[in-house]
This record gives structure tokens, sequence and C-alpha cells, in this order.
């Protein structure tokens, strides 16, 4: 039993020692490194060396440069720099005489010579110059209007048949109709502007197969509106 409690005793004992020496170790361990920093020295920081630039001082504006003036005589003024006028600075006060001015003199007029034109040409004309042309005036775009064209334009004429209807009921009296006549003479856009509905039908239809003869204007075949009075009388046609 005795030995039993001395080899227990001696089992805590060196558990005991082991513990204390591994602590006092890491102690050791941790104060080294702690001390460490403590004895190292730091050397002075790094210096840098930045490249200078040298900027090279602004130079000044060049002079504006002096437009030569041109010299004038006293008597003579120009307002004409470099091929341009510009306006002058000032007035003169007095007026230079002429015989300051380098003026030629003036043609005399009895030693100039005039051609009086072509001599096989008009007499006092103006020699080869081109006679004027006078333009035909502009065609008409609209008919020309005739209130009445000559029945003797009238080259081709069929007479309107008197309705029975008319007839019998005793129905006369003009037919009014408005016409263009075209250029070949035929009829277009006919129309009735008055008179009895039973005339005038017949009035249309016989009217529409006339052929006149072509207005000349100018000495070209134009458009004209005109007038055409058709009677129907009940003791004739």
């Amino acid at each position: 039993m005795f030995s039993t409690l001395e080899s227990s005793w001696d089992r805590s004992a060196r558990r005991g020692w082991s513990a204390a020496a591994s602590f006092t170790l890491q102690a050791m361990v941790l104060s080294l490194l702690l001390a460490i920093p403590m004895f190292w020295v730091q050397g002075p920081p790094r210096l840098q060396w930045l490249q200078t630039i040298t900027v090279p001082p602004m130079r000044s504006p060049a002079a504006p440069t002096e437009v030569p003036r041109e010299r004038h005589s006293a008597g003579t003024f120009r307002n004409l720099l470099n091929n341009q006028f510009y306006m002058p600075r000032y007035i003169p006060s007095t007026t230079p005489r002429s015989e300051d001015r380098d003026v030629s003199s003036a043609p005399d007029p009895s030693n100039m010579h005039f051609s009086r034109g072509n001599t096989d040409g008009v007499p006092n004309g103006l020699g080869d110059a081109i006679p004027a042309v006078t333009p035909k005036p502009p065609t008409p775009t609209h008919p020309i209007r005739i209130s009445h064209w000559s029945e003797g334009n009238v080259i081709f004429r069929i007479q309107p048949t008197y309705p029975p209807l008319a007839r019998q009921a005793r129905i006369q009296g003009p037919v009014q109709l408005r016409a263009i006549i075209s250029k070949a003479g035929t009829i277009e856009r006919l129309t009735v502007e008055s008179g009895h509905p039973i005339l005038s039908g017949a009035a249309i239809d016989a009217v529409r197969q006339w052929r006149y003869r072509p207005y000349l204007l100018n000495d070209e075949p134009v458009e004209i509106e005109t007038e055409i009075t058709v009677n129907f009388v009940l003791s004739g046609n």
C-alpha cells in the first residue's frame, strides 16, 4: 500500500516539474520575441531624388510691326492702303490747286474722229449694229372671249330639228348657248345659258356638230369663247 502511494507521488512531482519547466521556457521565448525589436536599430529613411524640370521663361509677345505709310505730297490725299480703302482720319482744310496736280490735258473734240457707220447701210446709222428684234406677243393661255363669232366662219352646220312636243305645244323662242371653239374649229364645253328646256336639247344636239374656221392670233390658231343663239320659230326652221 505504501509503495503504491509513493509511486503516485513521484509521478505527480514529475508532472509538476515538467509543467513548470515548460511554462518557464515559453515565458523566456515570449520575452525574447518582445525584446528583439528593442535592440534592433532602424536605419535612416531612404532619400528619393526627384527630377527637377526646368521651365523656360515665357517670351514676351512680339511687338506689332508697323505698316509702312505711304508718303503723299502736300496737295494730294489718298485713302488707299494695301489695295483697300479706309476711312480718312481727318478732312483737309484746304483744297490743292490745279497746278499742283499732275493732270493730263483733256483731248480736243475737234481732233476726234467719229465713224458714221457703214457706207452701204442707212445714213448716219450705227454701222454693223444688230437690229433689235421685236418679240412676239405671248399666246394667251385662256380662251379669247368673243361675243358673237361671225356666221361666215361656220364651215359646217346642221339645222336643229324642231321637237314635235314643242310644235304641238306651240312653244317657240331663242335658245342661248355658250361654247369654246378649239384651235381645230370644233365645239367644246357647250352649255345652255337660257331658253326653253324642250328646245335646248335639240339646239345642243345640232350645234355640237358644227365646225368653225380657226381663229388666228399672230398667225397662230387660238381658242375662243363665244355665244351661239338658235331661234325656234313655228312658221319655219
